[in-house]
């Protein structure tokens, strides 16, 4: 048996093209668009009944990717608290490298994101963060030094 990674997270969100804008902020491009249902979705998600809208951003090297859902059947949940902590069980974040991280910073703030915690600094290799966005997305962020 082997595994191979694949370079791609899903995420759930309640407004589609909110969510594509705060990717494309980061500097993600939309790869495309699309509506999904039937049986198939039914049976691989576990749900019955599936009306979904997703779409697949890419990165800028187009290495990662991420597809960003909008259920409208059945009705998407909301994680308990919407602001959970960073030691909470489960998935929390998805990272990626940028090349000016307080570029960056700045222009997902003025997009209405915030900074979780502040940005660290690891040694002389990397500095990091974590930036919640729209609809409870929390992304890290890291710059490796030159």
């Amino acid at each position: 048996m082997s595994i191979q990674p694949r370079d791609h997270v899903g995420i759930v969100v309640g407004d589609l093209e909110v969510a594509l804008g705060f990717f494309a902020d980061l500097g993600m491009d939309l790869e495309g668009e699309a509506p999904v249902e039937g049986r198939w979705v039914d049976r691989a998600v576990g749900l019955d009944g599936v009306r979904v809208d997703i779409a697949m951003m890419r990165t800028s090297d187009g290495h990662g990717r991420s597809q960003v859902a909008k259920f409208h059947a059945p009705r998407a949940v909301s994680a308990v608290p919407e602001s959970a902590p960073g030691n909470t069980l489960g998935l929390r974040s998805t990272m990626f490298a940028v090349d000016d991280l307080d570029a960056t910073v700045a222009g997902l703030r003025a997009r209405g994101a915030e900074l979780v915690g502040e940005v660290a600094q690891y040694q002389d290799s990397y500095r990091l963060c974590y930036v919640g966005g729209t609809e409870g997305i929390v992304i890290a962020l890291v710059e490796q030094l030159r």
